[in-house]
């Protein structure tokens, strides 16, 4: 495929194998979490708190991976090849350092990032082992998560989809076998999904390297993973710390919301832990179209088509809440048989039950987040998308679902209005913005004609 003919490729050949790869990598998750289940709903609840705080710090990493991402599409969109090598090794040393950084954070201070959860003691000591081994391997995910997406920057969604497959494929063989202790394998349950977890990222890194040397053809110059000169980092850094802080913004809130159930009691931290890894169907759609408007309207800006790129980020957007919409109604159809599948307990069956019934209302909302800030950052307006985000969150989402859930107590249910109001209210502003029009003056590219058209 020539790199300057991504964007005639239509949506649905872009965004597919990223369907399946992003269902894949978060059903990671759910397999853990299911296989645990039949463990105990104790064990659940201490990955899910990790996971709470792994996904806090992971969200760092979009820093190098996001703006790397953006850089290359927009380059390869204007056919400027000779700059996208260096852009690569300076985007993925520099994540290395900084996932480095990050694991030995996670190691040194586990301790500290649990004790803001309140846990019982043998939930806290099981959360501890999973932290300190999937915290310390987190500098692979940062790696893996780079390289990744400049594969996909360049079309090849497909091969970065057959990694993900041979991941999950290794993943849930390891936890089959660590956590029941089969094969002869030693049973080791919380501790036995976090090798596994680790396992997998280790392989799949490996593979993407493999094909970022043979299938997108970017040759290894060491002088490129030193020389961070100022302009190539600036624009790097310029999506990528701006998106990295509106995700950390966004975790930081869900940590906060899940310190809320926490006083709700076990059963509403386990039902929310359940009610999301369904809905993780749902999201995956949003995401996959999200991150395919965000390769073909980089490609587009970067090839200065701002009419173009226009049509298809709005056109993407009806799409994915139409889809969204229509999974979210024929999950309504079996949410109590789906909640069975986790769980015998009547409570969180019934409370998950309803949440999913009113994820009828949440997941058209969040489309509006997920496909227009990936359209927003591929046109190199990542500082807005950032701002607006932390301001709705914290201006008026936290409160809410404090108010909501514990000072008025409408419990789990008033938790989860206030989820719906943040989505549709943070898609809403989106909207705005992208209708105006005012990315156009972000464009990356633009700044090699004539730096001073840039705004910051």
């Amino acid at each position: 495929m020539n790199k300057s003919e991504v964007h005639k490729l239509s949506l649905f050949a872009i965004t597919w194998p990223i369907f399946i790869e992003s269902f894949l990598h978060m059903t990671l998750r759910t397999a853990d979490t299911f296989m645990l289940s039949k463990v105990s709903d104790d064990a659940v609840a201490a990955v899910g708190v990790s996971n709470q705080i792994v996904m806090l710090l992971f969200f760092l990493f979009q820093v190098g991976a996001t703006g790397a991402a953006v850089v290359i599409a927009q380059y390869l969109g204007a056919k400027k090849y000779s700059e996208i090598r260096k852009f690569t090794w300076t985007a993925i040393s520099f994540n290395f350092l900084f996932g480095l950084l990050i694991s030995l954070t996670m190691v040194i201070f586990s301790k500290t990032f649990l004790g803001f959860f309140n846990l019982e003691p043998e939930l806290f000591d099981q959360a501890r082992m999973f932290l300190l081994i999937v915290g310390g391997g987190l500098f692979l995910q940062a790696m893996m998560l780079t390289i990744s997406a400049i594969i996909q920057a360049h079309g090849f969604t497909r091969d970065t989809m057959f990694v993900t497959v041979g991941m999950n494929i290794i993943n849930i063989f390891g936890n089959y076998v660590l956590i029941f202790g089969a094969l002869g394998f030693p049973q080791l349950g919380v501790t036995g999904v976090a090798i596994s977890t680790v396992v997998s990222q280790f392989l799949g890194l490996s593979i993407n390297f493999i094909l970022l040397f043979k299938r997108v053809d970017v040759r290894l110059h060491f002088k490129d993973m030193i020389d961070w000169q100022k302009d190539r980092f600036y624009k790097i850094l310029s999506v990528g710390i701006p998106s990295g802080i509106g995700q950390l913004s966004y975790s930081m809130s869900q940590i906060v919301t899940t310190g809320f159930i926490v006083v709700l009691g076990p059963e509403m931290l386990t039902t929310r832990i359940y009610t999301l890894n369904i809905l993780l169907f749902i999201i995956v759609i949003s995401i996959s179209l999200g991150r395919g408007t965000q390769i073909i309207v980089g490609h587009m800006i970067g090839a200065g088509d701002f009419e173009k790129a226009n049509k298809e980020a709005l056109k993407n957007l009806r799409l994915s809440m139409l889809l969204c919409l229509g999974v979210a109604l024929i999950l309504v159809l079996v949410r109590e048989q789906v909640m069975g599948l986790f769980t015998e307990n009547p409570l969180i069956i019934y409370t998950g039950a309803t949440l999913l019934l009113m994820g009828v209302i949440l997941e058209p909302g969040r489309c509006f987040n997920i496909v227009l800030g990936q359209a927003i950052q591929a046109a190199g307006d990542a500082r807005y998308l950032m701002m607006s985000s932390i301001i709705t969150i914290w201006g008026f989402s936290v409160p809410m679902y404090y108010l909501l859930g514990i000072h008025w107590g409408f419990g789990l249910i008033g938790i989860w209005i206030a989820f719906i109001a943040d989505e549709w209210l943070r898609g809403l502003i989106l909207y705005r913005r992208w209708k105006s029009r005012a990315w156009e003056k972000k464009v990356l590219v633009q700044q090699e004609k004539n730096i001073s058209k840039v705004t910051g």
